[in-house]
Order: structure tokens, then sequence, then C-alpha cells
């Protein structure tokens, strides 16, 4: 019993010290260390824990996954430096205008991270548009966090088929899937998340509206438009992204079928486990050769945007290994399979009950990515053994797993959240009710509805 008392401590304190602000790569394998002294006690081994079991795994996991964050920073640097990002915002609320503000808004984010560019390059390019626009449309500022959580936190991070954010990425070697796994399936999530985000927003701006609450006073704000004059036109702006989205699908969906890959016997490995990370990072470096060359005069110093890019991946992918670490010491752990019995045994289906694990791990750390990575880590043999025996198809998982990381892991301790109120310069008080309806209940009520499709077989 108090092992899995120490479990659940360390959980509580990771999620608890993470929100102060004291980062994961300190608290990550301290708790993983404290849970293991709360199971096993003087007997535990703790620099064996540490080296053999939280470095090996944090290890493998950036063998995995560097590629991806790496590329995908690397991508969204030289889309904003470039002025690509912001020529793609500012077309879509150009050509919406400022009547559909919070659609624009929410369109711009959704193409762009649709196109694997990051969140945070996206709140970044969109915030200058988005205050102009919902200026001009008197609409209240405290929605704006909102409107690009919607279009950048939900439905182009884990429902659209082919999205190349790294939350649609990491089922593929557990499930032997590609980035466009179950496409009905995350196509209706996707419009779900979507549409109901926007009539919510819509919704909360005509009740201030009716109040009589207008865009606000908010003297601090030192956003001062967005400069068009030498942003690249729409349609190479456009480019990269269709090169990301189609490359991917020809590479994983074609090309790889046709060859022989029985030499990755030699290396440990199967084509299926490795075909849909290798289509993504071939995407995205022909992605990257492109935008550089076709916007070598807007790019001051493209030497300089690739190298922050590349530092810039650093942390996330750190982060996101260190929660792995931890996960993994977490299952090694005796009381873990109290935990683990108790996961598995809240339904016979192995997709609820993976839903419900990836979700509440991806909330307990405040990320999409690690939490899904833990349970996946954790239980995903599991799950892939049960699918088989109920005849569920491997890329109903995918889209459940990507879709479910999607929902808790927006609480207010999550990062990307703080980020983004720290960029609109707003507070959660002010704007987290908003966040929080489009980034976490919407998306698990999608999740729930996507979950029934998949129980009658929709794939």
């Amino acid at each position: 019993m108090m092992g899995v008392i120490g479990i659940i401590l360390s959980l509580v304190l990771l999620m608890y010290l993470a929100y102060r602000g004291i980062t994961v790569l300190i608290l990550a394998p301290i708790l993983a260390l404290f849970a293991t002294f709360m199971n096993s006690g003087t007997d535990s081994h703790l620099m064996a824990t540490y080296t053999e079991i939280f470095m090996k795994n944090f290890a493998g996991y950036c063998k995995s996954y560097f590629p991806i964050f790496l590329l995908g920073a690397v991508f969204g640097k030289i889309m904003d430096d470039s002025g690509a990002a912001k020529s793609i915002a500012h077309t879509i609320a150009t050509k919406l205008g400022k009547d559909k503000a919070i659609l624009a808004v929410v369109l711009s984010c959704g193409v762009l991270t649709y196109g694997g560019v990051s969140l945070f390059v996206v709140a970044f390019a969109v915030f200058p548009i988005a205050t102009q626009l919902f200026r001009e449309a008197n609409i209240p500022k405290r929605l704006i966090p909102g409107s690009i959580a919607l279009g950048s936190f939900t439905f182009t991070m884990t429902a659209l088929p082919g999205t190349p954010q790294i939350q649609n990425a990491i089922p593929m070697p557990f499930f032997g899937t590609d980035a466009y796994a179950a496409p009905i399936l995350g196509i209706v999530g996707g419009v779900l998340m979507c549409v109901g985000g926007i009539i919510w927003l819509t919704y909360r701006a005509k009740k201030a509206a009716t109040a009589g609450e207008g865009y606000g006073e908010h003297p601090d704000e030192n956003s001062s438009g967005v400069d068009v004059s030498n942003l690249p036109s729409f349609w190479l702006a456009i480019v990269p992204i269709v090169i990301v989205l189609v490359l991917n699908y020809i590479l994983g969906k074609s090309y790889y079928s046709g060859i022989d890959a029985s030499y990755l016997k030699d290396y440990g490995t199967e084509l299926g486990k490795v075909k849909g990370i290798w289509s993504l990072i071939i995407s995205l470096v022909v992605a990257i050769v492109f935008t550089i060359v076709t916007n070598r005069s807007r790019l001051k110093d493209a030497r300089k945007s690739v190298n922050q890019g590349a530092i810039g991946s650093l942390l996330a992918i750190t982060n996101t290994s260190s929660e792995v670490g931890y996960g993994n010491v977490i299952q090694s752990l005796a009381a873990f399979a109290i935990i683990q019995n108790a996961i598995l045994g809240i339904s016979s289906n192995p997709l609820v009950s993976e839903a419900i694990s990836v979700n509440v791990l991806a909330g307990v750390t405040g990320s999409a990515s690690g939490g899904m990575s833990i349970a996946l880590g954790a239980l995903g043999q599991q799950y892939v053994q049960m699918a088989q025996a109920k005849g569920i198809n491997p890329e109903v998982l995918h889209r459940i797993a990507t879709l479910a990381c999607g929902g808790l892991d927006s609480l207010p301790h999550n990062g990307a959240v703080i980020t983004l109120l720290g960029i609109c310069g707003l507070t959660h008080k002010e704007s987290y009710a908003d966040i929080g309806m489009c980034s976490v209940i919407i998306p698990i009520c999608t999740l729930v509805i996507v979950l029934i499709l998949a129980s009658f077989g929709v794939v």
C-alpha cells in the first residue's frame, strides 16, 4: 500500500511543483527516485534506478523522436523569420475580415499547426494579427487566447490525419502506423472540435457584446500590428506546408511499401515501426530547404534561424524525455502492477482504457506528448494484444491515443497555456475559462463520440 501511495504522491508533487515553475528536468528524476524509495525503502537501488532505468529510457525516447523535435523547431523558426507564417495568417484574416475575427484567428492557427509549425511560433505570429482584428471588431481581448488555443492545441494537433505535430508521431512505433492513421475518425474528431470551439467562442463574444463589453483598455499592450511590406505571397508561403503534408502521405502510404526492408532486422527493428518517422523526417527536411531557398532575400541570416530553431528544440525534447524516464521508473516498481491492473480493469475495451490512461497522465504531467509517451510506454503492448484479440485495427489505437492526449493536458499548469497567456499579456482569471472549454472540455466530449464511432468499426 505504501508503494501505491508513494507513486500517487510523486505524481501529485510533479503536477504541483511543475505548476510552481520548477523545471521537469529536475523534478522528474528526483520524484522518480522518491517513488522508488517509498516502494523499496532501504533496499532501493537509487543510483542504478537513475542510470539504468531513468536515463536509459530518457536516451531511448530522445533517439526515437529527437529528429522530429529538431526539424519541427527549425521549420517553425524558418517559417517565422521568413515571414511565411505571418503571410498565411494575414491573408486568411484579410480575406475573412473583422466580422469573422474569431474564425480568422482559429483558421490561421489551424493552417500553420497542421503544416508543422510549432504552436509557440504560431502564437507569436498570429497574436499581432488577432489584436488588430479583435480591436476592429470590438471583441474582448480576453477571447484571443481561447481562439489561438482552439486553432493550435486541438484539432490540428491531435485529430486531423497527417498532422506532423509530435503528438501524431509518438504512437507510430508502438502500433506500426503512419501519420494518416484512422482518417475518418480523425476528420470527424477534428470537425467536432473546430466547430464546437467556434460556436462557444462566438457565443461568448455575443454575450460580451450584449453586456456592452468591448475590446477593453490594455495600456501595456505592445502589439504594433504586422508589417506586410516584405512578406512572401500567400501561395509561396503555403507551399512548404503542402510539401510536408503531401510528401509525408506519399512516402508513408506508397513508397516504403515497395522496398525490401529485410536489412532492418540487423538493426533490431522493422519497417512498420520506422516508416512513419522516416516519412516525416524527409518531408520536413525538404520543406525546410524549400523555404530557405525561396526566401533567401527575406531571411536576414538563415544560419542564425536554423541554429536558433535547433537550440530551441533541446528544451522540448529533454523535458519530454525526462517525463518518459520518470514514467518508466514508475512502471518498474512492484506497486505499479496494482495501478496497471486498475487501469486495465476499467474496461475490457482497450480503446476505453487507453483513452483514460493517456488523458489522465497527460493531465498529471501537463504535457500531451509526455503523458501519451508514459502511457504507451507502460501499457502500449498490452493495448496491442487486447486489440488483436478483439480484432481492432491498430490505426484506431493510434488515433484514440492522439485524441486522448489533447484533453486534460491543457489544465492550468500546462506550459503551453502559461506561455500563451504570457504572449497575450493576460491572466488565467481573464482567459482560462475559454481556453479550458476549447482545449479540455470540448476535446474530451469529442473523444467520447469518437470512441462510440470506433466501437462500430469506423476507422
